[in-house]
């Protein structure tokens, strides 16, 4: 078992090297123009696309490896971390799929519903035919 204080460290090496990674991306997030509503909502939009989804799928897969590296380095000769490891591997299989579900959902909404101010296209006129 490892000392409380060693603990606290890692985990806020852990945190700082996060931070780290993720400030550039909020950085040039936060360097758009918002003055409607339209972009309010656009822009909520392209954070979620940009930062929050890339993120968790490296969540996700660093989950995977963690539990591909559980269960046949740590985990070759110790039954409770290879099933330690398949649970991790197999929850990390499951982030892939519902992030990958949701998101492709969500691009199809997107698609399907248009936030713009633009009038919708009008619809050709019928004209009648004088032809006997």
């Amino acid at each position: 078992m490892s000392h409380p204080v060693s603990r606290v460290l890692s985990n806020s090496r852990t945190a700082i090297i996060g931070i780290a990674t993720a400030l550039p991306l909020v950085s040039s997030a936060a360097a758009t123009t918002i003055t409607s509503v339209s972009d309010v909502g656009k822009f909520i939009i392209d954070t979620i696309n940009n930062i929050l989804v890339p993120v968790l799928f490296a969540v996700a897969f660093i989950v995977f490896l963690y539990g591909v590296f559980e269960t046949f380095i740590i985990g070759a000769r110790n039954d409770t971390a290879k099933e330690k490891g398949k649970g991790l591997m197999l929850w990390g299989l499951i982030g892939f799929f519902v992030m990958v579900s949701v998101w492709g959902l969500v691009n199809i909404l997107t698609g399907t519903i248009t936030l713009t101010n633009t009038p919708p296209a009008t619809l050709p006129t019928a004209t009648k035919s004088t032809t006997l």
